[in-house]
């Protein structure tokens, strides 16, 4: 299975590239996003600021939003997830608008969040599946605000906030946390999340 890790700018690639392979995936760091959606699956990485990925997002975002609506399996994870949504708090430019609503500033008295941490799964998901508990490691001074809670398939809670740590939309996942740091249950994660990908 060949994924696609769209290179925005943002660091930590390695890590999650060797995860993936890990799993099985035989992945490509691609900063074309119309190459990067000829592949099996795509991964929205995480670390970095939302305006400079958003930016560099901007000339392929029509291609990247024209292939997750026709089907192409897509992870968004921390960064990459909220750039799933509209808009983002943290700075200008515009989200892929795959989910409506927009990223704020985590309501706690320390931040960032850096850190393990609980996630309670809502209902079932495959992306879940074998995973129990799902302790997650966190890096994070913001999370997403959804127009409305369909999506939302786990949440967490950090200081006085209760917020989105999964959500799904058909074939589109965005975790907040970090599953390439979250040792053997981030790596069920990724595992579940390529399964669904050869499921269909």
């Amino acid at each position: 299975m060949n994924v696609s890790i769209i290179d925005y700018g943002t660091g930590n690639l390695h890590s999650l590239a060797k995860a993936l392979q890990g799993e099985g995936a035989t992945v490509i760091i691609e900063s074309d996003c119309v190459a990067a959606a000829a592949a099996d699956a795509l991964v929205l990485p995480g670390v970095g600021a939302f305006g400079a990925a958003a930016e560099r997002l901007t000339a392929g975002a029509p291609a990247l939003r024209a292939a997750l609506a026709g089907g192409l399996p897509c992870l968004g994870i921390c960064l990459g997830m909220q750039l799933l949504y509209d808009s983002s708090e943290e700075g200008a430019g515009q989200g892929l608008g795959v989910l409506r609503g927009t990223s704020r500033r985590v309501r706690a008295p320390r931040l960032p969040q850096m850190g393990w941490n609980d996630v309670e799964p809502i209902g079932d998901d495959p992306l879940f599946d074998g995973a129990d508990p799902i302790v997650v490691y966190y890096a994070n001074s913001f999370v997403v605000e959804p127009a409305d809670d369909s999506a939302t398939i786990a949440y967490s809670t950090y200081g006085h906030d209760h917020f989105p740590a999964a959500v799904r939309r058909d074939k589109v996942w965005g975790v907040q946390f970090h599953p390439e740091k979250s040792g053997r249950t981030g790596l069920r994660l990724l595992r579940n999340f390529l399964n669904a990908v050869r499921v269909g």
